[in-house]
């Protein structure tokens, strides 16, 4: 990934519940792991429901990554480091050990 795309990542919660902290933690790590290359918005469907309705979220926690194109949606907790920079492409320059390294 080259970082002068912005990567923007959103990620969908419910409220104030154990699973949307879990989410938004491991996400964080995932950021730090990209040395902070990435504007992350987290959105509460409780309180932004029209919005989690124009993104077509059903589930929570999901992770939607806008930029760089492809666009690529994740639902789950987020914490399996190496899958979820995988699967949104994110592992230009980050080593298989650091991917792997859980908190």
């Amino acid at each position: 990934m080259i970082y002068s795309d912005v990567l923007r990542l959103v990620l969908y919660v419910t409220g104030d519940t154990t699973r949307s902290a879990e989410a938004i933690a491991n996400l964080q790590e995932i950021q730090k792991l990209l040395n902070g290359h990435c504007e992350i918005t987290v959105i509460d469907v409780l309180e932004f429901p029209a919005l989690a309705e124009k993104d077509r979220v059903l589930a929570t926690p999901t992770l939607i990554k806008l930029s760089p194109p492809p666009a690529r949606r994740l639902i789950g907790d987020l914490s399996d480091q190496a899958m979820v920079i995988s699967l949104l492409d994110l592992g230009g320059g980050l080593s298989m050990q650091s991917q792997s390294k859980r908190r």
